[in-house]
């Protein structure tokens, strides 16, 4: 196995005004290798986003562990998560975030410029990503001038730009058309392995969910294989 990420009894609980604590996540372990596209589903409200935002660094689990490249999260304080989400993390979200005010290139470019590229390096980086998600042709456009397909492959090369680590993908085809939502997820799960990401995709999209290496669902706040989607409630 080419082990990249390790997840142990990952707990997340939340204060309500109605009911004292909700415990959202109960003891989650994942294990995540190079290259392999591991899709979560659950039910609404189940935790998947609050997983989403654990293996980001985007917050703090109230228990367990989350190793990456044998770099343990907890061992890391504000400034080093946000560089780690820097460098060796990927999102793509259900809409694409971009920046409507630059061109397509200058939104794939700033991971790069916040990695700390030089701006020649950055362009070229950039335009390289872009023509491998079939934007080769629309770079100079502005994200108002582009399709939502269109938009949402250059959210999956900003993704992928940097060579992450690990790339979280929450709803990624979620506001898209099935034929969008098809050409989406090509460019995702393509660059991915090409690039020996490790892909955690959450997704409600049973089409999209059959095309990972992996099915997970959760439920009651833990994480259990299913052989396919046809064994999903």
């Amino acid at each position: 196995m080419n082990g990249l990420l390790t997840a142990r009894g990952l707990e997340r609980r939340f204060r309500s005004g109605d009911v004292g604590w909700l415990d959202v996540l109960r003891g989650v372990d994942l294990e995540l290798e190079r290259g392999v596209v591991v899709a979560v589903a659950g039910a609404s409200g189940s935790g998947k986003s609050t997983l989403l935002h654990l293996l980001g660094a985007l917050d703090r689990p109230t228990a367990g562990e989350i190793v990456l490249d044998g770099v343990s999260y907890g061992s890391l304080g504000s400034d080093a998560l946000a560089e780690l989400r820097a460098r060796r993390l990927g999102f793509v979200f259900q809409y694409h975030h971009l920046l409507r005010e630059f061109s397509a290139l200058e939104n794939v470019m700033m991971p790069l410029r916040i990695g700390g590229s030089d701006a020649a390096t950055a362009r070229a980086r950039a335009a390289e990503t872009l023509a491998a998600v079939g934007l080769g042709d629309r770079m100079s456009h502005r994200p108002a001038a582009l399709s939502g397909g269109e938009q949402q492959r250059c959210a999956v090369a900003r993704a992928l730009v940097h060579e992450p680590a690990l790339v979280l993908a929450d709803e990624p085809t979620g506001n898209l058309d099935q034929g969008n939502a098809v050409v989406v997820a090509d460019v995702l799960f393509r660059l991915a392995r090409e690039r020996q990401a490790a892909v955690v995709l959450v997704t409600h999209n049973r089409q999209l969910a059959q095309r990972a290496d992996r099915i997970l669902l959760l439920e009651d706040g833990r994480l259990r294989p299913v052989a396919g989607v046809e064994a999903l409630p």
